[in-house]
């Protein structure tokens, strides 16, 4: 995983954050350019770590994996609306364009698998009981079903974006606060003040390496330098 994550990585930044969908929403039957087509102004995955922001906008590299949408569902249905999802030839390409348009200029990988996530126990059974045996959501002539969730599509994604500067900065900000210096047994377990010190900034600077360049977040820095 780390490996993985240095691929992702570059001027300076090491750390990535971790998005999916489970399960990924998609009614039963639709082709990959409808549901991703149904999400143009917002992705339908979720990040997976806490911070403020929830909602990213764009991104400088980030790796995806789609499983779970038959290759042949990745195909506009006759009498659709044609648009540029529905025009590309493969599963692959459907998700790439996707994300070009969501985040372009990013640095983008992306596979998609037939294979679904096998949910059966002892798989947590969190799901909705709206949701079909495969984990699609399904169409009004079918109604609910009372059987579990034994498989479900699934999406999930690495991102190194601008949003990880409030994740770290905020990091950084809880490190220096006074209660975490009154924690004697965290020095007493063979941390050095000085070295605690100089991990604070190579935090503070690892953060930076986060900015956008157009002062977006300006009144942290202030607060970081406080």
């Amino acid at each position: 995983m780390m490996h993985f994550a240095d691929s992702l990585t570059f001027s300076g930044r090491k750390v990535v954050a971790a998005w999916a969908a489970l399960p990924f929403p998609a009614l039963s039957g639709s082709s990959l350019p409808d549901i991703l087509s149904a999400h143009q102004q917002d992705v339908p995955w979720k990040l997976l770590s806490s911070w403020r922001e929830q909602k990213v906008s764009c991104c400088f590299a980030q790796s995806v994996v789609l499983r779970g949408i038959c290759k042949e569902k990745a195909t506009s249905c006759p009498g659709q609306p044609r648009s540029p999802l529905h025009s590309c030839g493969s599963p692959e390409q459907v998700l790439q364009q996707y994300l070009h348009t969501q985040f372009p200029g990013a640095f983008s990988t992306c596979h998609v698998l037939q294979q679904p996530c096998d949910t059966r126990p002892p798989f947590p059974q969190f799901f909705s009981p709206l949701l079909t045996s495969q984990g699609f959501l399904p169409d009004k002539a079918q109604g609910s079903s009372s059987a579990g969730v034994e498989s479900s599509p699934v999406l999930a994604a690495l991102q190194s974006s601008p949003a990880l500067r409030s994740l770290l900065a905020g990091l950084c900000r809880e490190l220096r606060a006074p209660s975490a210096r009154r924690c004697s047994s965290f020095f007493t377990a063979g941390v050095e003040q000085d070295d605690f010190q100089e991990a604070l900034e190579e935090l503070r600077t690892l953060s930076q390496c986060y900015e956008t360049g157009f002062g977006a977040d300006g009144s942290e820095d202030e607060a970081d330098s406080d």
